[in-house]
């Protein structure tokens, strides 16, 4: 491998480096603190938020930027390998470059797919190691002169020169136990799989210390009150959602939230109010929009308003969100017919998306921007907050409001 390659390679790791340990840094920001927006947040479609808070954003409660951090520290010693090795061993690195950057490749597309179809959610991030993986491709395939058949007999006559170097095993032994040691200490957050019944059970999320909870008070606190239109029929607690059914962000929070909402239900019915409202990312009933996000979300938001008279919405709503991936206005109206029963959907759709366009409406005068917005007792969250925070929230609503 000539030097200038080897430093071409170095520079690639060297960045993806850089980018996975940015996007470590503003997962566990995200995880931590509920008030941080992160510098990669542009807009709706450009969000690193919105990529880190879907479920494919970990692996086992791992983010998949832990185990890039590593890929890109085992690639850049490779490169080191092949501006300092002997000989005999700087010829091979190339090929061994060239084979991990294919797998990389490999799920990078699929990463590429689930951050462009699925979630419709651009992270600069995650496309910065996108274009280091492919940087490493092209420069180890052009540096491979080769047959990659021959790899597996180069690469046996260079672990025994690997054997027999302390430098090289000190430095091996070193990066497997950071790599472990990410992986072991990172906080990990409440597992929500979608589609997974279970999920509505499992805990709310990392505990947060007094500090922690004591600072998101302070911050809360401070934070302006709307005065909303919207009745509180006796509950202490009005918790209003403006919702699309097709947003990764809303399913993940209806997920993780619902404990909450069960929790004071049974031990304090009637105290807290969840009041749902539409407002589809869709320009077909959203004005708003200026491009259509969700194309199903019109229609998911008219399945779910009319599963209410058939008493089916839990099963709708969880139905929906559950299939958020896959999700189209022909498969949204079937399952309302298998779901929820609805046989005139054609028939009550003009009607009943006019309300859906009622709340567009009453979004607009609360400055709605994206899904989900939250209004706790009039207190605006754009984002939703980390379960842990969220429950945090009502608890100090149901106090404020006792004190009175």
């Amino acid at each position: 491998m000539t030097q200038r390659a080897g430093l071409l390679a170095l520079l690639c790791a060297l960045v993806g480096l850089g980018a996975s340990a940015a996007a470590v840094y503003v997962h566990y920001r995200l995880l931590y603190d509920p008030t941080y927006l992160s510098f990669c947040d542009v807009n709706a479609t450009f969000s690193c938020t919105q990529v880190y808070a879907s479920r494919y954003s970990t692996v086992w409660g791992i983010p998949v930027a832990i185990f890039g951090g590593a890929w890109f520290v085992g690639a850049g010693l490779l490169a080191v390998g092949a501006l300092t090795a002997r000989d005999t061993v700087r010829e091979n690195v190339p090929g061994y470059l060239f084979l991990l950057s294919t797998l990389a490749l490999a799920v990078t597309l699929y990463l590429g797919y689930v951050s462009f179809v699925l979630l419709k959610a651009i992270c600069l991030l995650c496309l910065t190691t996108y274009a280091a993986v492919i940087g490493l491709f092209l420069v180890s395939g052009a540096a491979t002169s080769f047959p990659m058949t021959t790899l597996p007999r180069r690469a046996a006559r260079d672990l025994r020169v690997f054997v027999g170097s302390p430098l090289a095993i000190a430095l091996v032994v070193l990066f497997l136990a950071g790599a472990v040691s990410a992986m072991a200490f990172f906080p990990r957050e409440a597992a929500f799989a979608a589609g997974d019944r279970a999920a509505t059970s499992a805990p709310t999320g990392v505990m947060p210390t007094q500090d922690q909870r004591s600072e998101f008070e302070r911050w809360y606190v401070t934070q302006p009150r709307v005065p909303l239109v919207v009745p509180a029929e006796g509950a202490k607690v009005l918790v209003v959602k403006f919702n699309d059914f097709q947003c990764p962000a809303c399913g993940q929070s209806y997920l993780q939230y619902k404990p909450i909402f069960a929790k004071y239900e049974a031990e304090r019915p009637g105290a807290v109010r969840l009041v749902m409202k539409d407002y589809p990312l869709n320009r077909d009933c959203n004005d708003q929009m200026t491009q259509t996000i969700h194309p199903a979300a019109c229609d998911a938001a008219v399945a779910a308003r009319l599963a209410q008279a058939h008493n089916k919405t839990e099963a709708m709503e969880e139905w929906l969100y559950t299939h958020q991936p896959t999700m189209t206005s022909p498969g949204v109206r079937q399952a309302a017919r298998d779901i929820a029963q609805i046989t005139d959907l054609e028939a009550k759709y003009a009607s009943t998306i006019a309300l859906v366009k009622g709340d567009v409406a009453l979004g607009r005068q609360l400055g709605i921007k994206s899904t989900p917005t939250f209004f706790i007792n009039g207190v605006k969250i754009e984002g939703g907050l980390p379960p842990q925070y969220f429950e945090q929230a009502i608890a100090y609503e149901l106090q404020r409001v006792a004190s009175k």
